[in-house]
């Protein structure tokens, strides 16, 4: 917070200064420009609430040059969004609107996010859901990649709702970081209806969302964009990170049904 006062201080006197310096022509002596820096230091030192204005201000400046770039990125990757019939998804295929998810099992946030999901797919019907599977603790904790495998392998088998099933079974047990067990894994898959003993390789798929998460910028899970299926744009396109709940999914989904219209 120190950092981003001081930065809007400075962004501050560089406003001021420069107006008064475009106000008036000739150029201002080293002992004027000191004098300048000092007013504008006394105004600002009994006036704080500027510097509190100019810093909201710069932090939305940047949110929104992120989420530009953010949104170019999506739009040079929708089919990989979309529609890869090797990714889990929920909901109707002829859907307006799509929320993916970028997550990792072993992934606190993702845990706390879960529930947020369910009430956003509750309430939204006719949106559609996307899972990709992004184990980025697998080196850490092996059970984060053999959930994901687990995960791919009953939806090419079961189908979405089975998924759902094993999906949200995983994040009930409220194991994450490293708490995620076999047991929790095997518990999850046989509540879904899978009970392979084997299963294939799905390490492909996986890397290819490694991939993609990195060609979109995420820089770590979860990661949600909500975007129109067709006629996606920066205008409509959201993309949230970490702590993200049902209202703000919502506002998103909102978002992308009415600019897509």
């Amino acid at each position: 917070m120190t950092h981003t006062i001081l930065a809007a201080a400075g962004a501050a006197f560089l406003l001021f200064a420069g107006s008064v310096a475009a106000a008036q022509a000739p150029v201002f002596t080293p002992e004027q420009e000191a004098r300048i820096g000092q007013i504008a230091a006394d105004y600002m030192l009994n006036h704080p609430e500027i510097l509190v204005q100019v810093s909201q201000k710069l932090q939305a400046q940047q949110q929104e040059r992120q989420q530009k770039m953010y949104a170019l990125s999506v739009m040079g990757n929708q089919e990989a969004l979309l529609r890869d019939s090797d990714t889990p998804a929920y909901g109707p295929e002829n859907a307006k609107v799509a929320v993916i998810e970028f997550f990792d099992y072993q992934c606190i946030w993702c845990s706390k996010l879960a529930p947020e999901i369910e009430k956003a797919m509750k309430a939204n019907p006719d949106v559609r859901f996307v899972f990709k599977e992004w184990p980025i603790f697998a080196g850490k904790w092996a059970e984060s990649e053999q959930a994901a495998q687990r995960g791919l392998a009953v939806w090419k088998a079961k189908g979405e709702q089975a998924y759902m099933t094993y999906h949200n079974s995983i994040y009930h047990t409220g194991h994450a970081e490293g708490e995620l067990t076999t047991v929790d894994i095997d518990t999850a898959a046989k509540a879904a209806g899978f009970m392979e003993n084997s299963i294939p390789d799905n390490s492909a798929v996986l890397t290819r969302n490694d991939a993609l998460a990195q060609q979109l910028g995420l820089t770590g899970t979860p990661g949600l964009i909500i975007m129109p299926v067709t006629g996606a744009k920066p205008a409509n396109i959201t993309v949230l990170s970490g702590g993200t709940t049902a209202a703000q999914i919502q506002l998103a989904i909102k978002k992308a049904e009415q600019t897509s219209r």
